[in-house]
């Protein structure tokens, strides 16, 4: 961000005011989700070994897959909100329309390639031959919901652009104990097994995207916006989509390498560092749900075509980020002496796992910044350059992690790659924010 003058009390106070009503209730949506996952696990579990074994093959499966097509999300949220800003509701909600279209077309395409190529990917993916059975099963019936789930998405980010996160918190809670509720009655009550407990989280799914479609289909009725699918709108969605697309991916390959470096030092490694994924994502929760907050507002200060508004909601965001990281940093190392025996009770484990923990903590304040950044960023439509940015720091983690092992270094050595990963995030992010250049106004960008 460029050099401007302190922001004003008066506008300090609004900005928080409209950061902590939209990051709050994302926050508890946020954490609603990985709930599913959670809630499946424990029915399941009581049916056997085998059975757990295949749900965490096949829900692995599912929750890559579905997080991949994140940006359904993030370029839905940012579309709808400049056209929020700009004063257009009725062309918000129409391009928050094709949003969704798109979503079911990419949900129908990975049905037509899991269902036949269930049993294939199962193996690909280590599966044992008592739990593949089991995996392959719950991956058939549960990719007839990734639909539902990938409109969900996009319906969560037509509501975040209209500045409405409360209905995604209130529709993700009640997912989740239908999920739960049905997930009994279908394993337990009905005797269908594992089989139940993926119909069980295909009906909770199509619920929520039906109650998302009812609130999506008032609003459009409420302002005269279509409804029917736009080829040219589609097409724009998928485009402004495949830049987020590459982001995420990038993501991804980085913590899968970071684990399968971990997997080489040992399985007192490993397992510490499943444990530190764990924490690191609980705590990605609390500064997402600012970067959430950031794609909305960003998004409608520059449909407005207030570019200084937006640079002043930049600033604030990120000293939220900054103090969020501070104190979530000092809540790890105060409570490191308990989070840890909550996962494990091997002190070979626990001693690999605390000095990589303390790395982590110190790390939060750089987390801050990266997360509100990429939000703001986001909500500026400015995907290319996001894409550019990981792929950046993407070549930069590979031999960073890579040197881990050949250096003799154990999984402390992996976490502080992991922070170098994030500062070199911060780094682009922070230049980009300075330069100004994504400070593009109108109703679209």
């Amino acid at each position: 961000m460029t050099q401007a003058p302190e922001i004003p009390e008066a506008t300090r106070r609004r900005h928080d005011r409209e950061i902590v009503a939209l990051a709050v209730p994302a926050f508890g949506a946020l954490v609603a989700e990985p709930l599913f996952v959670m809630a499946d696990s424990a029915i399941v579990g009581h049916l056997g070994t085998a059975q757990l074994a295949g749900l965490g093959v096949a829900s692995a499966l599912l929750t890559t897959a579905v997080s991949v097509f994140v940006f359904l999300a993030y370029a839905t949220t940012a579309a709808v909100a400049r056209r929020v800003g700009a004063g257009d509701r009725q062309g918000a909600i129409r391009q928050g329309m094709d949003g969704i279209w798109l979503a079911l077309l990419l949900g129908v395409a990975v049905i037509a390639v899991v269902l036949p190529l269930a049993p294939r990917i199962v193996d690909l993916f280590g599966a044992s031959t008592t739990a593949a059975p089991y995996a392959t099963t719950y991956l058939r019936i549960s990719s007839l919901g990734i639909p539902a789930m990938l409109m969900v998405l996009a319906a969560t980010g037509v509501l975040r652009g209209l500045q409405d996160t409360k209905t995604p918190l209130y529709v993700a809670v009640a997912g989740f104990i239908a999920n739960a509720a049905l997930n009994v009655g279908l394993v337990y009550g009905a005797g269908l097994g594992i089989a139940g407990s993926a119909w069980g989280t295909v009906i909770a799914q199509c619920t929520m995207v039906a109650v998302y479609l009812t609130v999506v289909v008032r609003g459009a009725r409420r302002h005269g916006a279509s409804l029917r699918p736009d080829a040219a709108g589609i097409r724009a969605s998928a485009q402004a989509g495949v830049p987020l697309l590459v982001r995420t991916l990038s993501l991804r390959a980085i913590l899968m390498i970071a684990t399968a470096v971990a997997a080489r030092l040992g399985d007192a490694d490993i397992a510490a560092h499943q444990i530190i994924l764990s924490l690191w994502n609980l705590l990605a929760f609390a500064l997402d749900a600012i970067a959430i907050a950031g794609q909305a507002i960003i998004g409608r200060y520059l449909g407005a075509d207030d570019a200084e508004g937006a640079r002043a909601a930049c600033r604030r965001m990120v000293q939220w980020g900054i103090a969020t990281g501070v104190v979530l940093g000092l809540l790890v190392v105060a409570a490191r002496p308990l989070l840890l025996p909550l996962f494990t009770s091997d002190p070979a484990v626990t001693a690999t796992a605390l000095p990589a923990l303390l790395v982590v903590a110190l790390s939060q304040p750089v987390c801050g910044i990266v997360f509100v950044l990429d939000g703001v960023l986001m909500g500026a439509g400015d995907g290319p350059y996001l894409a550019g940015a990981m792929l950046v720091t993407l070549a930069v983690f590979v031999p960073a992690a890579l040197l881990v092992p050949a250096l003799g270094g154990g999984l402390t050595a992996v976490w502080a790659a992991m922070t170098l990963m994030m500062t070199v995030r911060m780094a682009t992010l922070w230049w980009r924010s300075r330069s100004g250049r994504w400070l593009v106004t109108g109703a679209t960008r």
